[in-house]
């Protein structure tokens, strides 16, 4: 159910966006312990001139495999969101070789009005989804 937006610098191989995406629904099935079948994902691909990602004072050199993921949902525990940043940038290390150096997240909550999945209905205040079907 959470919607993640993923941005990248053009350039990676439709086999590497594909893993990208699916390590990070994986990810987001383990850390919220949302269904499976609840997958919402937009990859954005970035010119190098616009997308501007420093290392905030950290000391973190980034490359042009850095990852920016704005994760929106409802809300999670901040152990939750803690077992993500940790299991996000360890899968994708592992799996797409990314450095964590290069992974950002960002999480927006939200609540169940903030949510229609279609039909002009907020499924969530209407009853027809619950917290249980979804995460």
């Amino acid at each position: 159910m959470p919607l993640v937006r993923i941005h990248v610098f053009k350039g990676r191989s439709v086999d590497e966006l594909q893993t990208l995406l699916d390590v990070a629904h994986d990810v987001v099935v383990e850390a919220f312990g949302v269904p499976r079948p609840d997958r919402y994902q937009i990859l954005e691909e970035h010119e190098k001139s616009h997308l501007q990602v420093l290392d905030t004072g950290l000391g973190m050199d980034r490359s042009e495999r850095f990852v920016l993921f704005e994760i929106i949902t409802r809300v999670r525990s901040r152990t939750m969101k803690l077992v993500l940043y940790e299991t996000l940038a360890r899968s994708l290390r592992m799996q797409c070789g990314i450095d964590p150096s290069d992974v950002m997240v960002s999480i927006v909550e939200n609540s169940d009005e903030d949510w229609s999945f279609g039909m002009g209905r907020a499924q969530f205040m209407t009853g027809e989804l619950t917290a249980s079907k979804t995460d």
